[in-house]
C-alpha cells in the first residue's frame, strides 16, 4: 500500500466518524462555546464541512480558495454540506494518481492570499489532520451541551460498547 492508498484508507474510516460528532450535537444548542474566545458549536461543525469541501477542491485540481462563508441556521444544513464534501472527497480520491500524490505541488489561497504550498501529498495528510483537530475540538462541546459523545476510535462514555 503507497500513501496515496494509505490516505484513501484513512478517508474512508474517517469520514463516518466526522459524521457521528456532528449529529451529536444538540440542535438548540449550536451556539455553544465553552470561553468566550473560543468559536461555538455551529462555527467548529461549519469549519468540518468547509474544510472537508476544501481538501475535496485541493484533490481534484491542487489548488483550494477559502473565502469566509455564514454557517447554515440548521444542524441538518450543516451535516448536509459535510456530507456533499465528504462524497467529493472520497470521489476525488478514486480519481487520483500517484503522478499527482507524488508530484505536485498544492497550494491554499485565503481570501485570494497564498497562506500555504507544499507538496501535494503533505497537504492532503494536513488537512486531514486539521479536520481531525477540529473534530477533538467539537468533540469536548458535546457532554456540556446535553448530548452524548459518540464513540470515535473506541467506546466512549456515553456508549461503552461501541
Amino acid at each position: 500500500m503507497n500513501d496515496r492508498e494509505l490516505f484513501a484508507r484513512f478517508w474512508q474510516d474517517e469520514a463516518p466518524r466526522f459524521r457521528r460528532v456532528l449529529e451529536a450535537l444538540p440542535e438548540d444548542q449550536l451556539d455553544f462555546r465553552p470561553h468566550e474566545r473560543s468559536r461555538s458549536a455551529r462555527e467548529l461543525a461549519w469549519t468540518i464541512a468547509d474544510v472537508t469541501s476544501l481538501l475535496a477542491k485541493f484533490l481534484g485540481t491542487g489548488e483550494a480558495h477559502w473565502e469566509l462563508h455564514a454557517p447554515p441556521a440548521s444542524l441538518e444544513g450543516i451535516v448536509s454540506a459535510y456530507e456533499r464534501a465528504s462524497q467529493a472527497v472520497a470521489q476525488e480520491l478514486a480519481k487520483a494518481d500517484d503522478g499527482r500524490w507524488d508530484g505536485w505541488t498544492g497550494r491554499l489561497l485565503a481570501q485570494g492570499e497564498l497562506v500555504w504550498e507544499a507538496p501535494f501529498r503533505e497537504m492532503a495528510w494536513g488537512y486531514l489532520f486539521d479536520l481531525i483537530h477540529h473534530r477533538g475540538q467539537l468533540s469536548v462541546y458535546i457532554r456540556p451541551m446535553g448530548g452524548r459523545v459518540p464513540a470515535i476510535y473506541g467506546p466512549s462514555g456515553d456508549f461503552p460498547t461501541a
